[in-house]
């Protein structure tokens, strides 16, 4: 005899197969896109940039990979990476910034180009990493960077933006992005301070205990001393009696 499921089993089945073909099919196709991983940062904090590379142009070889940088980051300083030689270009600035600890540049690195020194296959992926400084007035900015992929054949420009109250998922090739919130109490330099006052805290709460803990010791020892003394006492006073007694 052959059982068969209810009907509204069966439904019930069928959307949740549809739902997990959906999100994986999302997934996947998240996963293919050159992106950054670290997109949340903080405004005036010091950071590294890990962009990844998952895959080649359809199935060509990378290349190249040519990172272009906001214009609120003036300066980058990209992580050797020994499959690629890498290169950083600048452009004139209009005026001078103010990059901190009384420095100023008068050109700003507009572009960080990884080349590949042996094509990397399509079927591997590889990452880059950029040190820089997030911008202090960025926060509540969404901060993009376009990024041109060349292969052996062909290219891929990971370069879109979406438009006012558009999804970036449904771009095609969406350009990798950080999004930059408001520094926090202790935070970003005041880290430090924050970990000194700590540490201060902690010293005298230690130093707290061990006087805590040293007091009932000195008094455990005087109270010693003092039932030594009584009982000593009282031995004599046993020990005369026991000899009255015995002489009697």
């Amino acid at each position: 005899m052959t059982i068969r499921p209810p009907a509204r089993l069966t439904r019930v089945g069928v959307v949740a197969g549809g739902v997990a073909a959906t999100l994986a099919l999302t997934t996947g196709l998240a996963g293919a896109h050159v992106t950054i991983g670290d997109e949340d940062q903080v405004a005036g904090a010091y950071t590294v940039l890990t962009v990844s590379v998952p895959h080649g142009c359809e199935e060509s070889p990378t290349t190249k990979i040519r990172i272009q940088m906001p214009e609120e980051i003036p300066t980058v300083t990209p992580t050797v990476n020994p499959n690629w030689d890498v290169e950083v270009k600048t452009e004139a600035l209009a005026e001078p910034v103010d990059i901190g600890h009384g420095q100023t540049v008068s050109e700003r690195d507009s572009e960080v180009v990884y080349t590949a020194k042996t094509p990397l296959p399509h079927d591997l992926r590889d990452t880059m990493e950029l040190s820089l400084k997030v911008p202090e007035g960025a926060a509540g900015k969404t901060l993009y960077f376009p990024i041109l992929q060349e292969c052996t054949e062909g290219e891929s420009a990971w370069i879109e933006l979406p438009a006012a109250g558009q999804d970036g998922e449904d771009l095609a090739k969406p350009a990798p992005f950080i999004v930059v919130s408001a520094p926090t109490s202790g935070s970003g330099h005041a880290e430090g301070a924050t970990g000194t006052t700590e540490a201060m805290a902690t010293a005298e709460t230690v130093t707290a205990s061990s006087a805590s803990s040293t007091a009932p010791a000195e008094s455990s020892s005087n109270g010693l001393a003092i039932a030594g003394i009584v009982l000593g006492g009282l031995g004599i006073v046993l020990g005369g009696a026991a000899l009255a007694t015995r002489k009697r």
